[in-house]
Parts: structure tokens; C-alpha cells; sequence
């Protein structure tokens, strides 16, 4: 039986999404269907898939209300191939601004929105850019695998960093070895990570530092999407990765350029460790409704 659903697509740095509210958590879509719906021929076309669902309906949510009790909503979020995400950067920006706009929550300048997500509570504040993301610790995960991907001559050394899902981060010498990579093909990790990876390849501005701030721009190939032309928690592993490279003396500032704009990461103690956040626009471009043909 066919099924029609109404749907809200929005972007954050041209990273786009599909979102379906669900609130009482009444549907579940199969991977197929997510998949169909994401596909730029056939579907609406978008990096990945978001359900818009109150957190006591789902095991993964109600971890997160154990946390915090004001994660009320939660972000079910889907990679474009049907895959599971734990966790998406421009994702949840954008979530946060189709719940302010549907007058799901209120949040105004200096309040903070507690969101659930696989990958735990995050919290979000409004920012003169748009939307500001506190995404919690981050840990060097993954080791420093060998990359390889097509029209890189060389392969290349990476460094694993997690940030609520994993990344690799490969330094490139000059922007002309950026523009030159084939991302449609992805890219292969040696030895491959178990679960996949996200892998980001940037280039440091000259300079490097401009101000107090480090200036990276990168490319990505998204685990279960493909080269996308942004992605949230890559820009956040990105100025990481940069970071630790340079040493002690590197800044906690970084500006990310992305073929679809520019986000902020900031690196900030706190009681538990270091957190890192982001920050960077939110929009809503479309509204409409579409016949799922399985």
C-alpha cells in the first residue's frame, strides 16, 4: 500500500536535508523508502533524512531524557543511502530551526535548546550566524590510516577523530590537489574502518592564523551520502585534526571553508574535558508532499 507524506526541505551550507514530523512517533520508515525519498533522480533529492519525533518514543531518546530531562525532541536522523547516523552537524542546525519555526519551541538569544541524538544530548543556542552546536567531547579515534582516493597520486596519512560519529582527516599541500580529487568514488582507508568513516580532505589558508583565528577549507566524502557540499561534524574533526598537527600555539578559533559556505569551530574547556562546537546558518527552502511508490 502506497503511503503520501508531507515534508519541510532546508540546508545548512548547501549540506540538505528532508524533514518529516512525526511527533507521536506513528511511522516508521524503511531504509528503502529513506533511501528512495533522498535520491536526486527519482525521490526529492538530499544528503540525508531527518524524522522530527518526541524522544519517549524511541530506546535511543529515552537514553537522552535519562540524561537530560528538556531533551524533548530528537533528531532520528538518516544517512541519504538509508543508513543510520549517529549524529549530523548541519542536521541539527537545521532541526533546531524547523522546530523554531513551527512553533515547536521557543528559544530566544542567550537560551539554550536540549536536543536528543544517537550520539547523546546536544545543546544549541541562537548565534548571529545562525545556530550555535555545543557537540560535547571529542576523542582521537581511528588511528592514522593510509588514504587513498582517485586523482591523489600519493596516498596520504589520516587521523581518526570521533565526534559523535567518525571521521579521517587528510592534510592536502595546495588548493589545486583539493579542486583535482574525484570524490563520486570513495575514498579507501588502509586498514578500513569497522564501522566507515567520513573523510575530509582540507588545505590551510596562507596563513595559516589570520587574527586569532585558523583558517582550513576542506572537501568530504560522507559515510552513506557521498561528497556532500558541506558537512558539520567534518568541519569540526577538520579544525581538530589542523589543530593538533600545528602544536601547542595553535589557536581555539577556526573558520572552515566549504564548496557550500562557512562554519565556525570553537574548542572550549569545561568541567568534564574539552568540548568543541559549531556554528554557522539554518535555512527552510520548501514545503510539499510526495507518494512513497513502496
Amino acid at each position: 500500500m502506497t503511503s503520501t507524506i508531507s515534508f519541510v526541505k532546508g540546508h545548512g551550507t548547501g549540506n540538505d536535508f528532508v524533514l518529516f514530523s512525526d511527533p507521536e512517533g506513528d511511522t516508521q520508515l524503511t531504509a528503502e523508502q529513506i533511501a528512495w525519498i533522498c535520491d536526486r533522480h527519482f525521490g526529492i533529492g538530499a544528503d540525508g533524512f531527518i524524522r522530527v519525533v518526541r524522544s519517549r518514543h524511541l530506546p535511543e531518546g529515552e537514553a537522552c531524557l535519562a540524561s537530560d530531562p528538556a531533551a524533548e525532541w530528537f533528531m532520528d536522523y538518516w544517512n541519504a543511502d538509508g543508513s543510520v547516523s549517529e549524529m549530523c552537524g548541519n542536521g541539527i542546525r537545521v532541526f533546531a530551526h524547523y522546530l523554531l519555526s513551527e512553533g515547536l519551541v521557543d528559544l530566544n538569544m542567550g537560551e539554550t535548546l536540549v536536543l536528543g541524538t544517537r550520539a547523546g544530548v546536544k545543546d544549541v543556542q541562537r548565534n548571529r550566524t545562525g545556530y550555535q552546536v555545543d557537540m560535547g567531547r571529542w576523542r582521537l579515534d581511528g588511528g592514522e590510516p593510509l588514504v587513498r582516493a582517485r586523482d591523489l597520486a600519493v596516498a596520504r596519512p589520516g587521523l581518526g577523530i570521533n565526534v559523535g560519529n567518525p571521521h579521517v582527516v587528510v592534510a592536502l599541500s595546495h588548493s589545486e590537489e583539493l579542486a583535482d580529487l574525484d570524490l563520486n568514488y570513495p575514498p579507501q582507508l588502509d586498514p578500513p574502518a569497522p564501522d566507515g568513516a567520513n573523510v575530509e580532505f582540507v588545505v590551510p589558508e596562507d596563513p595559516l592564523v589570520h587574527d586569532g583565528v585558523g583558517q582550513i577549507r576542506m572537501r568530504v566524502h560522507e559515510r552513506g551520502s557521498g561528497e556532500t557540499l558541506s558537512c558539520g561534524t567534518g568541519a569540526v574533526a577538520a579544525a581538530l585534526a589542523i589543530r593538533h598537527w600545528a602544536g601547542a600555539s595553535a589557536p581555539h578559533h577556526w573558520r572552515v571553508d566549504v564548496p557550500g559556505g562557512r562554519v565556525a569551530v570553537r574548542m572550549f574547556p569545561t568541567e568534564e574535558g574539552e568540548h568543541v562546537s559549531l556554528s554557522g546558518p539554518a535555512e527552510l527552502t520548501f514545503r510539499g508532499r510526495v507518494t512513497l511508490p513502496f
